[in-house]
């Protein structure tokens, strides 16, 4: 078999499941990751036949891309702010949404704390993609990071280690948490926000191997994760210390009426490129 025939198997048997656009973005990522070929090399190797050994990957991840696992769990890996990062079915698959509130982060630090170290807190860090990209791209950073999970934080220091960076990973269940370990200049999370009602609205992939415990909360109390950090942030951010969320759309109002009854200030919502409300940050006066 040659990747031009595996390239029209794949299209034939995932027609049903994913777009086009998509089938051919997957089938590219698994060639660039199992024989190093870009886009045009793909082209220019397409009628070179395959060791048996390589068709039997590709017969392997066509079996698992049909049930459904994501193309990131597969090869082990996805990109997050132009960094590699190793990911498995511990932990989230990093969000391009995310990536817009590591920029945020970053240019308001490169604007408004420049010269000043900034220590910094990343609640529910998973593959440690928020907090790795911050200690990658500010030098005047000195970051810290919680999850409960020891399986994710095993992934969040290999990637740590992968990047040479250097970030203090605790692991411990923020809603069982009173007190943090230091106070912070900026705190940052990206909870647990999707309701159990939100599941219909899910992609396959996503219902049957993410991790759970890092996606949903209850019907009845969605904002649990964001009450319980901004009352601790409350007493860990230091004067003029900035809190930054990741939120659920559909419920921005709410998390922003709960930052304006805790006493912070200067808050702002903003959309993220759907045009949906994603981000916050306010300061703690």
């Amino acid at each position: 078999m040659n990747l031009s025939v595996l390239r029209k198997t794949y299209i034939n048997r995932l027609s049903e499941i994913y777009p086009s656009s998509e089938i051919t973005s997957i089938f590219r990522l698994l060639v660039a990751h199992r024989l190093h070929l870009d886009s045009a090399a793909l082209v220019l190797e397409e009628k070179k036949e395959l060791l048996p050994k390589d068709s039997a990957y590709f017969q392997k991840a066509l079996e698992r891309l049909q049930e459904k696992e994501p193309v990131q769990y597969i090869v082990g890996e996805t990109y997050f702010y132009n960094l590699k990062l190793r990911v498995n079915s511990e932990v989230l698959i990093p969000r391009p949404e995310t990536e817009e509130l590591v920029a945020w982060i970053i240019s308001d630090v490169e604007k408004y704390n420049k010269n000043k170290t900034i220590r910094t807190l990343d609640i529910g860090t998973g593959s440690g993609c928020i907090a790795i990209s911050l200690a990658k791209n500010l030098p005047n950073i000195e970051v810290w990071a919680i999850d409960i999970s020891p399986k994710a934080l095993q992934v969040a220091k290999e990637n740590a280690n992968t990047h040479q960076v250097a970030v203090h990973f605790l692991e411990a269940d923020i809603l069982k948490t009173d007190e943090l370990p230091k106070t912070y200049d900026m705190i940052i999370s990206n909870p647990p926000y999707v309701r159990r009602q939100e599941r219909s609205q899910m992609h396959g992939n996503v219902l049957q191997f993410e991790p759970d415990q890092a996606l949903y909360v209850s019907d009845d109390n969605p904002l649990l994760f964001y009450k319980k950090i901004i009352v601790l942030a409350a007493k860990c951010l230091n004067e003029k210390g900035c809190l930054y969320f990741e939120i659920n759309q559909y419920l921005g109002k709410e998390v922003v009426q709960l930052l304006a009854q805790n006493g912070y200030k200067n808050i702002e919502l903003r959309k993220d490129f759907l045009g949906n409300n994603r981000m916050l940050k306010a300061v703690k006066i």
